[in-house]
């Protein structure tokens, strides 16, 4: 396969870092991987891989504040979470429909990468979505100890840290990229809310294409997943009513593996699991 780094250009003028994968034989599709909160792109490089070497083109990237898409010093930069969806997503899915303009466009979303779809002004261009840990992270829907863990994060650790630093030292609890202030702000409201980012609508968020996206869609979530709990899958989907949405909650002993939890569906360890997005996509 071919390699490629690149930078996109967004309708801010705001560049953000992508890098394309691009199989030997003719794709098959083209799909377009979005990340969850605070993960750099270089986490899903070996399914990104996988899924080229199976003859489909891949797109990887990193949202604006995060990894290679960092611009300046964090402490100064403007952006929310909102934005990746609202601007981030919809270049990336653009410049995807520019290099195989014959396509059909798929999205394999992580956690936020698939909540925050219906912000993309271009979303219907998808043909299908496949969500791996990907529900409303609804604080109030956690079962105890995490849920002390979860409030203690979004309600102490963030606003202390945009306090103290000026952004949010997510790393030292294990919840990836450090992040822009306004990020976790809207992170945490949008999880103590209900319906994740449906506590924005007719406030921060005045358009939006939740309403009437209605490809086929596949949820996956983990036994041992403490935020993607079916609860909070179900008030995730509530936000699409439309949609055509099957479910499946792996347990990872099936597999013959330790834990999936939210994380590790793409790590290396457990690649059995990506057949089943290889069969997804062949499907669709």
């Amino acid at each position: 396969m071919k390699i490629e780094n690149f930078e996109i250009s967004c309708s801010d003028n705001t560049n953000i870092s992508a890098t394309l994968y691009t199989p030997i034989k003719t794709s098959k599709a083209a799909v377009m991987i979005a990340p969850a909160t605070g993960i750099k792109q270089e986490f899903y490089a070996n399914f990104a891989k996988c899924l080229a070497e199976n003859d489909f083109a891949v797109m990887t990237y990193d949202n604006r504040g995060i990894g290679r898409s960092l611009q300046g010093k964090l402490k100064k930069n403007k952006t929310s979470l909102q934005s990746w969806g609202q601007i981030d997503m919809p270049a990336v899915l653009d410049e995807l429909k520019k290099r195989y303009p014959d396509s059909k466009y798929h999205l394999i979303g992580h956690s936020a990468g698939g909540q925050l779809v219906g912000l993309m002004p271009n979303s219907h261009d998808f043909s299908s979505m496949f969500n791996v840990a990907c529900s409303s992270g609804r604080i109030a829907n956690m079962k105890m100890p995490f849920f002390i863990q979860a409030h203690f994060f979004m309600n102490v650790v963030i606003p202390l840290s945009n306090l103290v630093f000026g952004y949010t030292k997510s790393q030292w609890v294990g919840m990836g990229e450090p992040l822009p202030k306004k990020v976790a702000q809207q992170w945490a409201k949008w999880c103590n809310g209900q319906g994740y980012v449906k506590t924005a609508f007719g406030k921060s968020i005045h358009k939006h294409n939740y309403d009437t996206l209605d490809f086929p869609s596949m949820w996956l979530n983990a036994i041992d997943d403490q935020i993607a709990i079916n609860e909070n899958v179900d008030d995730m989907l509530e936000v699409f009513p439309k949609l055509k949405a099957e479910r499946l909650t792996l347990n990872p002993q099936k597999y013959g593996l330790k834990e999936i939890g939210h994380m590790k569906f793409f790590s290396r360890k457990n690649k059995v699991l990506w057949e089943l997005a290889l069969k997804w996509l062949e499907k669709e």
